[in-house]
């Protein structure tokens, strides 16, 4: 029988009704050109994300099951069910720590969301319209379930990222494909006993490609979950807030339920959204930004730095203090590798986190010489902030310092329209012709007048 209202009131409740009532119309204007934006971002990321290893993998393994329904797989030309091509899109979002997070939430929203909200949009044949609102009520849920469950996840080793992803992508999809609000409330009460996702990636012992498929596997089971809902198929009310929900069941001490909707229609995800400039994990962003501009406009020679000290979080400092990477997942979760190549090389470049880079041998011995301390500025400001203090010691005696609470690209100090252009067009450049390239970014710039999401898609698809 199918639902037609929700059974009791709690704000999970209110958050979930909120998101079913957006439309473009009442939304600030800002906040749909800021879901334009996401879009692009999310999608050069995909681009480039659809060329690595793990992305190829990922896809090979779904279109082996066999080519059914309307769903682009970004690189390549046939098409898959949603969940699947969400699978490997996401995948391909999140596989070269580009993509974008909701700052003090610690989640990556475009590689779940806009995955998710893409296939379904394709499956359903929707409107651009339809694809921004769910972009933008997927992005709203995810930020405040990151937000009301806290930091106790992560700390004991849970990747909030899938963890809260299947909510957020359930919700993308549910929105997207017009579900009531008693469905909507079941798709995302469905994707909670989806939640999963450890952070052994960041063991220092090589992270593999597990961490790549999180966004995936939280994209693919959001619009699995919505879909379900969709014929019916009914989920807990209170999944999110309840007794043995998502918040307590994994925030624990640290959940804040009030943070899910507090000052909804106020206070918009899409004023949190941290853009990344480097391929890198995003603590580590201040840090390389500041030692490019403390060492000048050319690289340094490895013998010519005696020592860098950086001053972090204690999170930061006991999570990402590897000196000596394996892997590419290492590199770019490593604060050693990352302030070497910072002084050394190119950090903008992503060929600098391959293993042939990694192993450079100049550039480890320089990785040792980088040492990590807990500031407490820093650990005060975390997780609001993600600043470090520099200290850079050259062998002639110099010294140079510096200090920055907020890199940029986050709320703080934002990217321009310009960076977020360049962005885009250097990422889909590697997989596009750069005419192509400047068709994608007209189309995602006038999404709300795309009569079909199609449209968009037969662009990046062909």
């Amino acid at each position: 029988m199918k639902q037609e209202s929700l059974p009791s009131r709690s704000r999970s409740r209110e958050l979930i009704e909120f998101t079913h009532a957006l439309t473009l119309e009442s939304l600030p204007p800002d906040i749909v050109a800021r879901a334009k934006w996401c879009l692009l971002d999310s999608l050069g990321c995909a681009l480039f994300g659809s060329l690595q290893p793990w992305a190829k993998i990922m896809a090979e393994e779904m279109l082996a099951e066999g080519s059914c329904g309307h769903s682009t797989v970004i690189g390549h030309p046939q098409t898959l069910a949603a969940p699947a091509a969400a699978l490997c899109n996401g995948t391909a979002t999140h596989g070269f720590e580009l993509d974008d997070l909701l700052d003090e939430a610690i989640v990556h929203p475009g590689a779940i969301i806009v995955p998710a909200a893409l296939a379904t949009a394709e499956s359903v044949d929707a409107p651009g319209s339809r694809l921004l609102l769910g972009i933008i009520a997927g992005y709203e849920i995810l930020n405040r379930v990151g937000l009301a469950v806290g930091l106790e996840p992560a700390h004991r080793g849970f990747h909030k990222t899938s963890v809260i992803g299947p909510v957020g992508a359930a919700v993308a999809a549910g929105v997207v494909m017009g579900l009531t609000p008693a469905q909507l409330a079941s798709a995302t009460g469905l994707a909670c006993s989806t939640a999963s996702g450890i952070k052994s990636f960041a063991a220092g012992t090589g992270g593999g490609m597990m961490k790549r498929m999180h966004a995936g596997r939280s994209a693919e089971s959001g619009v699995r979950m919505a879909q379900l809902a969709a014929r019916d198929f009914t989920g807990p009310p209170t999944a999110i807030d309840g007794r043995f929900g998502l918040l307590e069941v994994f925030g624990g001490k640290s959940a804040r339920p009030e943070r899910l909707s507090s000052n909804l229609g106020k206070d918009w995800a899409m004023d949190c959204v941290y853009v990344k400039v480097y391929p890198c994990c995003s603590w580590i962003q201040a840090a390389v930004q500041q030692l490019v501009a403390l060492r000048g406009p050319q690289p340094l020679q490895p013998q010519d730095i005696r020592q860098v000290r950086i001053g972090v979080s204690s999170y930061a400092a006991k999570n990402n203090g590897e000196p000596a990477p394996v892997d590419t997942m290492g590199a770019q979760y490593s604060f050693p590798y990352c302030a070497a190549l910072a002084l050394s090389g190119d950090p903008t470049d992503p060929r600098m986190y391959l293993e042939k880079a990694i192993d450079d041998a100049e550039r480890r011995a320089l990785a040792r010489r980088v040492e990590l301390y807990v500031d407490g500025e820093m650990e005060a400001a975390y997780p609001k902030h993600y600043g470090s203090r520099i200290e850079l010691n050259l062998a002639s005696g110099e010294r140079r310092t510096s200090f920055v609470l907020d890199p940029h690209g986050m709320p703080a100090d934002p990217v321009n329209d310009r960076e977020r252009l360049d962005k885009f067009s250097r990422l889909a450049g590697y997989a596009k012709p750069a005419e192509r390239v400047d068709d994608i970014a007209r189309a995602i710039q006038r999404c709300e007048q795309l009569s079909s999401v199609r449209e968009l898609m037969e662009l990046i698809r062909n």
